[in-house]
């Protein structure tokens, strides 16, 4: 039993904004309400942070089974939990892919065994995510995956992704999708236009995401089918989806924290921890994803959590792996960025970070009312730190923000009612 004493509670689909105490018993909310006593609970003294619904993130590559030297369940989970996710998704891309319902079963047991929040599994749509195949959709949905998705292979054959949506709408499934033309991408690594003119590294131009992205709309349009589109980054895209949305065409999609705050201006040869995919774009483009935000274009915030060995970093820019480890600095840079800037309401954020992906993935989280489950979190805004990936839980330290000032931070967050990290650091390591 534990009483949250004095936070300011915030739950923006119901509308909720106040000072209260919530009690948890049995790893639920049981009860919301001022000078809460109850013998024997445990008391967390929440008074000026805030308690929010804890934070759910549908794009996180948690490398196992096959890449444990770049993350594992374990690793990963603990670097969702310090950054205030209390739920992640993880993506198909994994040694072998989620294509069967034995690999679902494996990461299952493996996450109940050891992920220290909540993991949902995202089944491949093509067999060993290689474009040719459609997996037995059907078995993997009733294996229990959420969603399906090639992440960072794009099927190109229209048969395929037309049989995909087709059986996207027969199933109820969400579709997500990484939206790339791979013939107009190959063998670039940066944005093309300055960034790949100023250090003469082969360019990734904005027309082979949002080419993408129509045709998927389209295909979303003809099957009446759920499409979710993955971390957006140019702003035909942005517009896009804007028209969809006012036809409405049934697509949601997320932004990545560095698409809102980086610009290509910052890419050199020399640091490949501002290697991503999609690349890092130009001004006009993150003002349209913030914009894309505001309007409520771009449901939710996504971190595309993509950890590597140093290894896989410390090479040549054109060989070095696509990806930024995003779990631990998601929130802070968001805040920072977006709350303290004017750009989106503290509200909006949360909702955002938890109640839109848990709207989008047909889950009974993202909110705090009596009766939820106690996944949640309390922040502190008025904390102010400088970004240090030596400190990554994660082991993948490779970041772009490194140094960088941001405030706001995760003091708690709570899996079921159990504290798994108490003032920033991880005090427990199973959530059963």
């Amino acid at each position: 039993m534990i009483v949250i004493k004095g936070g300011r509670v915030i739950d923006p689909p119901k509308g909720i904004d106040r000072v209260a105490d919530i009690l948890i018993l049995d790893g639920k909310i049981s009860m919301i309400a001022e000078n809460i006593h109850a013998e024997q609970a445990r008391i967390i003294d929440a008074r000026n942070k805030i308690v929010a619904p804890g934070f759910i993130d549908m794009h996180v590559h948690l490398r196992e089974p096959g890449f444990e030297y770049k993350e594992t369940i374990r690793t990963g989970t603990m670097s969702a939990a310090v950054g205030g996710f209390t739920t992640v998704a993880c993506m198909p891309n994994t040694q072998p892919a989620i294509h069967s319902k034995e690999i679902v079963a494996y990461i299952r047991d493996k996450a109940e065994a050891e992920a220290i929040v909540n993991v949902l599994i995202i089944g491949s749509i093509t067999e060993d995510i290689a474009g040719k195949k459609l997996t037995d959709i059907g078995e993997l949905v009733k294996s229990g995956i959420v969603a399906i998705s090639d992440d960072g292979k794009t099927p190109m054959d229209m048969e395929i992704m037309e049989r995909a949506f087709a059986e996207a709408r027969r199933y109820g499934i969400l579709l997500i999708d990484h939206c790339e033309d791979h013939q107009l991408t190959q063998g670039g690594s940066v944005n093309e236009g300055n960034a790949s003119k100023r250090t003469g590294l082969k360019g990734i131009p904005s027309v082979a995401e949002w080419k993408i992205v129509k045709r998927d709309i389209a295909l979303a349009k003809k099957y009446d089918a759920c499409l979710h589109i993955a971390h957006v980054s140019t702003k035909e895209s942005v517009e896009l989806i804007r028209r969809a949305k006012g036809k409405g065409i049934k697509v949601t999609c997320e932004v990545a924290p560095h698409h809102f705050t980086l610009t290509d201006e910052i890419v050199t040869r020399e640091n490949t921890y501002t290697k991503v995919n999609p690349p890092l774009r130009g001004q006009a483009d993150v003002e349209a994803v913030i914009q894309g935000l505001r309007d409520g274009t771009i449901d939710m915030i996504a971190t595309d959590h993509a950890p590597h060995d140093e290894g896989s970093k410390r090479v040549d820019y054109e060989r070095a792996a696509f990806g930024i480890s995003g779990l631990e600095t998601a929130f802070a840079i968001a805040y920072t960025e977006l709350v303290r800037k004017g750009r989106l309401t503290l509200h909006q954020l949360i909702d955002k970070m938890s109640c839109k992906p848990a709207t989008i993935l047909g889950l009974d989280k993202g909110t705090l009312v009596v009766g939820s489950v106690a996944d949640l979190v309390i922040l502190d805004l008025e904390e102010e730190g400088v970004i240090d990936a030596c400190r990554f839980v994660s082991k993948g330290k490779n970041t772009p923000f490194h140094g960088r000032k941001v405030f706001g931070k995760v003091l708690y967050t709570l899996v079921g009612g159990k504290v798994v990290v108490e003032k920033g650091e991880i005090v427990c390591l199973s959530i059963d």
